[in-house]
């Protein structure tokens, strides 16, 4: 097959760009605002820089769209190329699909949820988002761009599975992009204190990005025309837990100290993956433990000690 990854030189991208390249043609898009070009080096894959809120034409049998900020400090320090991003973006990819006759892999977020009022999160769960708050601009465009793929397929009967990342971790995370895994990870290397926002009570579900991986290209090739799932490891834990875990992982000194809680962050989050089992018997694999491990190695690999 001809495959097409948007955003592909990104954490999540470039991961997926080397596990597809092992049986297909991959070309991959990205406008490199946060994506590394040198992610992609030695893996067999087309690199064309190109920004995707302009209309493109490109002849391809399945589209992985991936294209946009995704971290808190990315998306808040380009909120109006997100929206775009999301919503053009997502416009232009649906647009090519049409056609070529392509279907389409739509990366959407646990972020939809916005602070869930529901636990375990499930996909009939419309979410509880604020408009006006600082994440909105995130959060508000990727439920736009999953409304822009239904529109497409009942109108034109354009074929898109819709992914709920939820939070997700492993080599290649960029040490500046503000999430938990790598500030934590790069803080307790360089001997410097934690930071944990808020009371560190509230909670995330961290998956490894080779099962998140396995888990979008199964859902991909499967035989589903449209739908909505969760793509998550339910295995819950608290901030203060995952802080404590990984000093002892890194062997640091270093102390924990807080800071005031960023507006709508979060209270809790995890995902319900009973669909996604149902549809593909898709499971994460991957031991929190393990996974960090391998992630410390390859930040230590690149010189934060």
């Amino acid at each position: 097959m001809k495959i097409l990854v948007t955003g592909g030189s990104g954490f999540i991208g470039s991961h997926l760009c080397e596990s597809l390249a092992k049986k297909h043609e991959v070309v991959c898009f990205d406008s490199l605002i946060t994506g590394k070009k040198e992610n992609l080096d030695g893996i067999g894959v087309e690199f064309i820089k190109r920004d995707i809120r302009k209309p493109f034409d490109a002849k391809c049998d399945l589209i992985f769209n991936l294209a946009s900020p995704a971290s808190p400090a990315d998306y808040m320090g380009y909120p109006l190329e997100t929206i775009e991003v999301n919503s053009l973006g997502m416009m232009n990819v649906l647009s090519n699909a049409r056609k070529h006759g392509a279907r389409v892999l739509q990366a959407s977020t646990s972020e939809i949820y916005g602070d869930p009022l529901e636990h375990p999160q499930r996909e009939s769960y419309f979410g509880n988002v604020n408009t006006l708050g600082p994440r909105s601009c995130y959060d508000e465009s990727k439920r736009f761009a999953e409304t822009l793929c239904h529109v497409y397929h009942e109108k034109y009967g354009v074929e898109s599975i819709i992914v709920r990342i939820f939070n997700t971790y492993g080599e290649r995370m960029r040490v500046d992009d503000g999430r938990a895994v790598p500030s934590f990870i790069t803080q307790a290397l360089e001997g410097k204190p934690l930071t944990v926002f808020g009371s560190g009570n509230q909670t995330r579900s961290l998956c490894y990005v080779g099962d998140l991986v396995n888990g979008m290209e199964k859902l991909a090739f499967s035989d589903m025309g449209f739908g909505a799932f969760n793509l998550g490891n339910p295995q819950e834990i608290t901030i203060n837990e995952l802080a404590k875990t990984i000093l002892e992982l890194c062997k640091s000194k270093s102390k924990i100290v807080y800071s005031p809680l960023p507006q709508d962050d979060p209270r809790r989050r995890k995902p319900d993956i009973s669909k996604v089992r149902k549809a593909v018997s898709w499971e994460p694999e991957v031991d929190m433990i393990e996974g960090l491990k391998r992630t410390i190695k390859w930040f230590r690999a690149r010189g934060i000690v």
